[in-house]
């Protein structure tokens, strides 16, 4: 049994235990009489028929368990803490919450791994305890308490009490064949939980432009990891769908469509139909009237009214839905107007329990730490975003029964945010200590002159333009290197135009730390060189290619990885081995901070360590004179299958489609 970590086999060990001393008792009572037989030994028929249902669940239990060790990705540098927690532990048992470093060594010459822990315990029993103990000395009394544990081949101490950790060739060498029998599966992360995920969220009646890109493929990004370490993910898109701005859209509607109740009217370019009733709004004053006749007739929900409000909302869906049909995003649409019944309660709640005060009309709640209020009443009456930010902080807490929830917003939102998510820990509508509420925030895109992404007539970009321009660069691209003229059918060309047009517009995005700006370049995205999308997505064609070319099909691979010791004697092999092996760890990282350009930055060191590895190693050796194959060397194609494995799990949760030729 390949245990995943030390929990795991405890728990294991536990339950196997517990089995046997079930199965003792129901021998037991089955020598005393009561299978069912004397009605006087009803009560302990009852205890019988209890033990064998908890003997039936803790071997359910188990199965599931050893299934789960056995095929969960071990994450190395988890193991790794979890051995020198033990080891710090038993060094120093009096000590509190001791500094655990585990991390990756830079340098070979370092071994694999380095546990800088040393360092940090010998400043905490200065300061704690006024003893004077140099790193190294705590360094070697930490190695002598490491317990045995089947990854370490030898850990040495250097400098001034770096421990150098070595793995065993053999550990790594089983993980990669586990990786190829099973698949690439996610780290074992504990108990299931319930994501519910706030993203990409237009405003109905505008059309989506590029400050929707982030949000939107972020927001999925995160969404497709979550749901590859088991989570129950909730995709809502938090639409811009109620409000005054639909008076004015109403009101233009009956002017210019009169017959809209019976005759669907052929609104094509909402975003004119919107400015047009923008301007009347601000320019006639009989109009802006009307207009806010028609939001009282909305929200008292008049059914001519809602009939005009779902035209316009349906116009806007289509032209939303062809967005996320090119970018492959998935989402449930749950807008403001969804929790609109929900906002009265919501100021009910907060005037029970002293919160509200009132500030010229207003109703207003101040929360400890923030300066600015939260407006949860107008003083006519009306609810604001504050309101319903509230009212879908609480639904999404205490009707969908969240975990843990994450809101794609812009930075900008980021005190907002905050004050809401604060006035709902202050209500009590949960504790942060055990659901964990985030403001995933991030910064703007720019363009190449570095100011906010425009058109050069200085409108904002559409996104749908920016979509096409890339499609029509992507082509471009691949004529430039002749790939229409001999290497592709036309039905490869376009699968390779989508990938890499797509692709590289969501890793351009995804590449950059989410909490800067970034500057949006088509040349730089489309460039084959460096870390972007286009590279990426040719090393793995590359790859996939090589046992191909060598008539190896998957079936061969798949029993290649059951019969063969994948070799790691060449420090190219060893390197590459280890790369693939640190997939979960930096899944890991990032379900804790939500950075993805982690798992990009990871993606690029795969493949250019592959590079490596192809240049040193021969995968398959030719004949010079004839070009005939000559031999095949196995192990190393079943180390290009699991580089490709784990690039291809990695672009599926970037949302990047791969294509088998480009």
């Amino acid at each position: 049994l390949l245990s995943r970590n030390y929990s795991v086999t405890t728990q294991i060990s536990f339950q196997e235990n517990e089995i046997k001393l079930l199965t003792a008792e129901i021998e037991r009572l089955k020598n005393f009489g009561c299978l069912g037989v004397s009605p006087s030994l009803e009560g302990l028929r009852d205890e019988n028929a209890k033990l064998k249902y908890r003997l039936n669940f803790l071997k359910k239990s188990l199965q599931e368990e050893r299934s789960k060790s056995t095929k969960s990705m071990i994450n190395i540098n988890s193991c790794l803490q979890e051995i020198f927690g033990a080891a710090i532990q038993a060094a120093y048992p009096d000590l509190e919450n001791p500094p655990l470093v585990v991390t990756p060594s830079q340098q070979p010459k370092f071994g694999d791994y380095q546990c800088n822990s040393a360092m940090g315990i010998s400043q905490i029993l200065l300061k704690t305890r006024e003893q004077k103990v140099s790193p190294r000395e705590i360094a070697e009394r930490i190695v002598k308490n490491i317990p045995s544990n089947e990854c370490i081949e030898k850990v040495e101490i250097a400098g001034p009490g770096f421990i150098n950790v070595h793995l065993r060739k053999d550990f790594v060498s089983k993980q990669l064949s586990s990786l190829l029998i099973n698949g690439v599966q996610p780290p074992a992360i504990g108990k299931r939980k319930k994501v519910v995920v706030d993203f990409s969220s237009p405003n109905i009646a505008k059309e989506m432009h590029v400050g929707h890109l982030r949000s939107t493929i972020i927001g999925e990004s995160m969404c497709r990891l979550f749901e590859f370490v088991g989570y129950d993910v909730l995709r809502l898109n938090h639409l811009g769908d109620w409000g005054t701005q639909f008076g004015m859209l109403i009101a233009h509607l009956q002017d210019k469509f009169p017959d809209y109740l019976s005759v669907s009217p052929p609104i094509g370019d909402l975003q004119a139909f919107y400015k047009e009733s923008k301007q009347r709004f601000d320019t006639e004053e009989e109009f802006k009237k009307r207009a806010y006749q028609c939001v009282v007739l909305l929200q008292s929900k008049n059914p001519d009214f809602i009939k005009a409000w779902n035209l316009i909302c349906d116009v806007s869906r289509r032209e939303f839905q062809k967005i996320y049909n090119c970018l492959d995003i998935t989402i449930i649409e749950r807008g403001e107007s969804f929790y609109h019944e929900m906002m009265k309660d919501i100021v009910k709640e907060f005037e029970d329990k002293g919160f509200v005060q009132v500030d010229d009309g207003r109703k207003i709640v101040f929360v400890p730490g923030f300066p600015v209020p939260l407006t949860i009443m107008k003083s006519d009456g009306g609810f604001t975003y504050d309101t319903s930010d509230l009212a879908a902080l609480k639904h999404r807490l205490c009707e969908e029964k969240g975990d843990i929830l994450i809101y794609v917003v812009d930075s900008g939102q980021s005190v907002h945010l905050q004050t809401v998510f604060a006035a709902g820990q202050m209500i009590g509508w949960y504790d942060p200590k055990v659901t964990r509420v985030a403001h995933a925030a991030f910064g703007v895109v720019l363009g190449e002159d570095k100011k906010k992404f425009k058109t050069r007539s200085g409108d904002t970009v559409r996104l749908i333009d920016l979509l096409e321009e890339g499609l029509k660069r992507a082509m471009d691209k691949l004529k430039d290197k002749e790939r229409d003229k001999v290497v592709l059918t036309p039905e490869e060309l376009k699968a390779a135009q989508t990938s890499v047009a797509f692709g590289c517009i969501k890793y351009a995005d995804l590449s950059h730390n989410r909490l800067n700006d970034y500057v949006f370049s088509f040349d730089k995205m489309l460039d084959d060189r460096g870390n972007t999308a286009a590279y990426l997505l040719y090393a793995f064609t590359r790859i996939r290619a090589i046992a191909r070319l060598a008539n190896i099909d998957e079936q061969m691979l798949r029993k290649a990885a059951r019969e063969e010791v994948l070799v790691l004697d060449h420090e190219k092999e060893w390197k590459l081995g280890k790369c693939i092996l640190r997939f979960p760890e930096i899944l890991q990282k990032i379900l804790e901070d939500l950075l993805l350009h982690t798992l990009c930055d990871y993606l690029y060191e795969l493949a250019t360590t592959f590079t490596e590895f192809y240049d040193s190693c021969y995968c398959v050796e030719k004949d010079r004179q004839t070009g005939q194959i000559v031999k095949v060397n196995m192990w190393r194609l079943l180390l290009c299958e699991a580089t490709a494995t784990v690039m291809a799990k990695g672009f599926d949760i970037l949302g990047i489609k791969p294509v088998q030729r480009m």
